[in-house]
């Protein structure tokens, strides 16, 4: 990464004062809101598998770039284009880097971090804070505020350098999902803390739910093949109801970020694991299925609880009926722990990074054209030009004389997916504040609510709400930044001490009290120096907000 940086330093060495143009180019002007004459933003961004085009269209002719050139005066083009399948945009990326290829305007991506530090660490790339500051539309400072921790992974000596891409926040926040049907047979109470839910738990393993008359059901299925804080088929609550989350870094009651995995509460979750995994409550196999593998117990009727994302309804929990048409299943709050905690992992609300090169000779001309989106796109109003969608005849069409976005009606096209940020415009808080309301049994009445509710099951609505409900117990990764130099040298030596400790407390292999002995251990091995290094990475960004 030095050496990549050292090549590419010549036409820019240690220059960061003059970033950007802090005035628009004195050629450029606007008639009836577009630029005339028309303004070039080359760009380049990966193309994924899920971007497909009508006949006759490609990435730099279609509907979106029709739109930016006639709406806005914008002519957008590829530099290059290449596929995001098996690291080719990668490996053409950084390929161009290391020949010192020329730049376009603009990069988009959401991929491989190491990438986006390289990027950033050539100086070919402006200080975006300050250009977001002067030309950000309201709507869209209001949509990065909701947290500005966002712009962490893309800092540079206290520089704002990449403009975090926002998606749609707690999209990844689990609820408790729980087969409603043997709850109503078995006669069992809501959940509201670990102790209530082992009852739940223990009827769910010995009184036959099923009613097959086998012992063959059991409490909760979870995988910990990778972590056990993770995105389906998650444990890391468990460990929440003991105040900490294992696998990333939290901050604590001193405002310093601690490695939940080693903080004390682990080792009461531990406990709590080994005593469910003795108890028949989880699967056996749970330390060798990832998250999918261990939510197929629930859907093949095994498992009466899984925990995930509000989303599961859409997939896969419907395929529990394929196995039981009477199924049925409803989603419950995390439950609280023996002091009253609750706690489930967060959700990060960007998801990729728009760099902008110095030697853009406009780069408002970018901001003209994502303002936009945010204004209109993003929460459009009543016969707003993007009202039912971004183009007729692509992601809606008309049916029976009602606007309608089912694929079989549109072809399943999504012009948001040509955009420069891959979706169009996000408010992070929209989405789930939307799927709350619906919930509350509010009518939906602006356009994305309208869109929303013909588009999403009823339980997802429902989980959405406790998801808004319990957003005071998410716990979110404190460290976003690139790896410490510490985390490049042991990170892999921590990760199997981890891993190999835990499995073992918890299938009984290990004693409890083994925990003392890894948390000593991975201090020495370089946690306590990470941790040092962590802590002042987040001074440095925490100080700049």
């Amino acid at each position: 990464m030095f050496a990549l940086s050292a090549i590419l330093s010549g036409c820019n060495s240690g220059a960061t004062k003059e970033a950007a143009p802090s005035t628009p180019s004195a050629a450029l002007t606007m008639k009836d809101g577009k630029y005339d004459p028309p303004v070039t933003i080359s760009y380049l961004r990966p193309w994924g598998p899920d971007v497909k085009f009508k006949s006759g269209e490609d990435q730099d002719n279609n509907v979106h770039t029709k739109w930016a050139k006639d709406t806005l005066g914008i002519d957008l083009k590829n530099q290059w284009i290449s596929p995001s399948t098996n690291n080719a945009f990668e490996t053409k990326l950084r390929l161009s880097l290391a020949s010192n290829a020329e730049m376009p305007d603009i990069i988009s991506y959401r991929g491989e971090f190491n990438l986006v530090r390289e990027l950033i660490e050539t100086g070919k790339f402006v200080d975006a804070g300050e250009l977001f500051d002067k030309y950000a539309s309201d709507t869209w400072k209001a949509a990065m505020n909701e947290d500005p921790s966002v712009w962490y992974p893309y800092m540079q000596d206290g520089k704002r350098i990449g403009i975090p891409i926002l998606d749609y926040s707690y999209n990844g926040d689990p609820v408790m999902w729980i087969r409603e049907d043997w709850m109503k047979k078995l006669n069992l109470k809501a959940p509201e803390t670990l102790a209530d839910l082992e009852t739940i738990m223990d009827a769910f393993t010995n009184q036959d739910p099923d009613g097959n008359g086998k012992k063959d059901t059991y409490g909760l299925t979870i995988g910990f093949k990778n972590w056990l804080n993770t995105w389906m088929s998650d444990a890391g609550w468990i460990f929440g109801a003991y105040g900490t989350m294992p696998n990333q870094w939290n901050l604590n009651a001193d405002g310093k970020l601690e490695y939940g995995s080693v903080n004390p509460g682990t080792k009461q979750a531990l406990a709590t694991l080994h005593d469910w995994m003795q108890k028949g409550y989880i699967p056996e196999e749970a330390g060798v299925y990832d998250e999918t593998k261990a939510s197929e117990e629930f859907t093949a009727g095994k498992a009466g609880i899984v925990v995930g994302p509000h989303w599961m309804p859409s997939w896969p929990l419907e395929d529990v009926k394929k196995n039981d048409p009477k199924a049925e299943y409803k989603a419950y709050p995390i439950p609280s722990g023996p002091d009253g905690k609750a706690g489930r992992h967060g959700t990060s609300n960007g998801n990729g990074v728009v760099l902008i090169n110095k030697d853009m000779k406009n780069p408002e001309a970018f901001f003209t054209y994502q303002n936009y989106l945010f204004d209109h796109y993003a929460n459009p109003k009543a016969g707003d030009v993007f009202e039912n969608g971004f183009a007729e005849g692509y992601d809606w069409a008309m049916k029976d004389g009602k606007p309608t976005t089912d694929a079989s009606a549109t072809g399943g096209y999504a012009p948001e997916k040509y955009t420069l940020t891959f979706d169009g415009a996000r408010i992070p808080s929209l989405s789930m504040e939307t799927l709350a309301k619906l919930a509350s049994g509010e009518e939906a009445t602006t356009p994305f609510e309208k869109k929303i509710k013909s588009g999403v099951p009823q339980p997802m609505i429902d989980a959405a709400k406790i998801v808004l409900d319990q957003k005071d117990i998410a716990m979110n990764q404190m460290f976003t930044g690139a790896p410490t130099m510490t985390m490049q040298m042991n990170n892999d030596i921590l990760s199997k001490m981890e891993k190999d400790t835990f499995s073992q407390i918890i299938y009984g292999k290990a004693p409890v009290d083994a925990f003392d002995k890894f948390v000593e251990n991975w201090n020495a091995s370089g946690g306590e120096q990470i941790t040092k290094e962590v802590n002042e990475w987040y001074q440095s960004v925490s100080a700049k907000k």
